[in-house]
């Protein structure tokens, strides 16, 4: 696949899902954007793209080895499909989905971290404020 800027736009939303597992697409763009030629801006992989490789049972250096060679998507699911349970995507997704921005504000550098959250409603998933946290790095 090809490295990606993320200096210029961000990578795809973590709510939208491939093979059925949400932050997978968003995750293989960060990792796009730290192949040579590529560009993570202010995207890492540590975060919610670790948990979800935790989740799936793969470590980030055999996935970017596999998004390195793969030509798209469909390559990289394929080489996954090898490695983790596709059945697990629905439990992953909960516990990914779940969280909330009411339940981190107390957590010490959350806000500092995420300072989009003071205008966000509480229920906001964190997944959302990702994607607000995007919507504000890059306006229309």
């Amino acid at each position: 696949m090809e490295p990606l800027d993320l200096s210029t736009r961000p990578p795809r939303s973590g709510l939208e899902k491939l093979g059925g597992f949400y932050l997978l697409a968003r995750t293989i763009d960060k990792i796009r954007a730290h192949l040579p030629g590529g560009n993570p801006g202010e995207y890492k992989i540590p975060g919610f793209s670790e948990r979800l490789l935790q989740a799936l049972g793969v470590s980030e250096y055999d996935l970017r080895e596999a998004v390195a060679r793969a030509r798209s998507d469909g390559d990289v699911l394929t080489w996954l499909q090898e490695r983790t349970d596709f059945s697990r995507a629905e439990e992953i997704n909960a516990s990914l989905i779940a969280p909330t921005v009411g339940e981190r504000m107390d957590r010490p550098g959350f806000i500092e971290r995420h300072p989009i959250v003071t205008s966000l409603p509480p229920e906001t998933t964190l997944l959302a404020m990702l994607d607000a946290e995007d919507a504000a790095m890059f306006p229309a």
